[in-house]
């Protein structure tokens, strides 16, 4: 049975390059994070503002 994905434990050096690579996204996940942080704060602020005048 044929498979598509290649095992990097197969090959001691594409393991280590593996093992070794920096986490996907981190940096921008993190923004993301923030900016949603960020909107879902002014929608709150927004919301009161209204509500309370």
């Amino acid at each position: 049975m044929p498979s598509d994905r290649v095992d990097p434990s197969g090959n001691t050096e594409q393991f280590k390059a593996f093992a070794q690579a920096p986490p996907e996204g981190g940096r921008s996940s993190r923004r993301l994070l923030v900016t949603g942080v960020a909107v879902v704060v002014a929608l709150v602020v927004l919301t009161a503002y209204l509500a309370l005048s």
